[in-house]
């Protein structure tokens, strides 16, 4: 009676005594039926000793019989570990012995046992195991497996630093009966029982991606750590953002190619939210590319594949899917359209602010032009005062371009006006005189003074 188990590192047959040790190889044969060693880590592995597994927490500290397996599953109670069976012919005399360890007796609840772990011996006569773990079985086939295995490394614990992972068993001879409520699962498990972090099974440490995979993960990380660092700064909203999937970039436009120009063309394919020809901000022109935003991805999708070299105002278009994400930012946003159709402070169709979307400096702006334009005095004080700031808050006279005197013009007064000023100067003049006495009569106090 043989059961064949697949390693990562190899395949191993072994043979069981069956007639020797019927209750253990039951146990051993219903475990492997319900999948109960599939993805086992080996846990323990000593070099020409032994290679240990069976342990689903693979900690050496779990593990149970078949029968304390059913019990649990129906809510019951059974005693986790059976009593082993040793046989004085079956020894640990060569390489390729398989035994079920059995568990030293803790105290009177806990008795000790066989329950579902077993080990392989990596050598030869192991004698000092004989009569402390029940021998069950031989390995017949695959022991360049079994070689393998030995020259794994190890941490100071035993453990292979590359799990070795029984991947599944394959039973070739059940002579048992099924015990009362086994059930079989229905698939095979797709997870290891253990939450392990070693090197994977299937993973080799040491492999190298062809040069052309290496530079595409390399550019891949580098973005990653590009789209982080915009983010910090503010240039994005978040760094995993993706650019727009109904969106179209449309470039090598005429000049003359205005927004409902284009969107006349382009909404035959769906409807359209939002056409901009990008402009200069300060000239206005256009700068001869635009973005289509579209209801539908269908909808783009078609236009992209229907308009491509399409020929516009004598101009053969280049379209594209837009990989912009400034419109998902509603902080910070150069998409803005200042062309023909749209002043510098107002808000285009679904366009922003001449401030790349700050309010609060697009209000400050517009401000500022009121106050200035309705002849107030409001400015900041490093900006540059233009010519007609310049001349209204200057008290020197004005020139022309070629520096000839310029005559200001005065404004009518009023007669109350004239009144006012009139008695203001006739005040000003008395006080002038009054004075211009007083010093006269001083002069004349010292005059005659020094005489006598």
């Amino acid at each position: 009676m043989s059961v064949l188990l697949e390693t990562s590192l190899g395949d191993i047959v072994i043979d069981l005594e069956v007639e020797t040790c019927p209750k253990t190889c039951q146990n051993f044969l219903k475990l492997c039926k319900v999948y109960y060693y599939n993805l086992n880590a080996f846990f323990n592995v000593s070099k020409d000793f032994l290679a240990q597994t069976g342990d689903p927490s693979a900690t050496g500290t779990g593990g149970e019989s078949i029968w304390s397996l059913i019990a649990s599953q129906q809510g019951k109670h059974a005693p986790r570990y059976f009593s082993p069976e040793f046989v004085p012919r079956l020894k640990h005399r060569e390489k390729g012995t398989v035994s079920m360890a059995v568990a030293p007796h803790v105290d009177e609840g806990n008795k000790g046992g066989c329950g579902s772990q077993f080990f392989i011996t990596l050598g030869d006569n192991i004698d000092y195991l004989d009569g402390k773990h029940a021998v069950f079985g031989r390995v017949v086939e695959g022991l360049d497996a079994l070689d393998k295995i030995n020259e794994v490394f190890v941490d100071q614990e035993g453990r292979p630093l590359k799990d070795i992972r029984i991947r599944h068993i394959e039973i070739l001879d059940d002579p048992f009966e099924d015990p009362e409520g086994l059930v079989v699962p229905e698939s095979l498990p797709t997870r290891p029982p253990d939450n392990s972090t070693r090197i994977a099974e299937d993973e080799d440490p040491l492999a190298t991606l062809p040069e052309e995979e290496a530079e595409q993960a390399r550019r891949k990380k580098a973005a990653a750590a590009s789209a982080l660092t915009l983010e910090m700064v503010g240039d994005l909203p978040f760094a995993n953002v993706r650019p727009p999937e109904n969106v179209l970039f449309v470039c090598k436009l005429n000049p003359v190619t205005r927004d409902e120009d284009l969107e006349l063309i382009f909404s035959r394919f769906g409807t359209i939210m939002s056409c901009q020809v990008i402009c200069d901000k300060k000239t206005g022109d256009s700068l001869q590319y635009a973005f289509i935003e579209f209801d539908k991805r269908e909808d783009a999708e078609q236009a992209y594949f229907k308009m491509q070299n399409v020929l516009v105002d004598d101009r053969r278009i280049w379209v594209d899917f837009s990989q912009s994400v400034a419109r998902l930012n509603t902080n910070w946003s150069n998409d803005v359209k200042m062309g023909p159709r749209q002043s510098r402070g107002g808000r285009g169709r679904g366009g922003v602010g001449g401030f790349g979307g700050r309010d609060d400096l697009e209000a400050t702006r517009r401000y500022r032009e009121g106050t200035m334009e309705a002849g107030g005095g409001y400015g900041m004080v490093f900006d540059v005062p233009d010519e007609r700031s310049r001349h209204r808050h200057s008290r020197s006279p004005r020139h022309d371009r070629s520096g000839d005197r310029v005559r200001r013009s005065r404004s009518p007064r009023s007669r109350r006006d004239r009144e006012r000023d009139g008695g203001r100067n006739r005040e000003r003049e008395g006080r002038r005189s009054r004075s211009r006495d007083h010093s006269r009569r001083s002069e004349e106090k010292d005059r005659y003074g020094r005489r006598r």
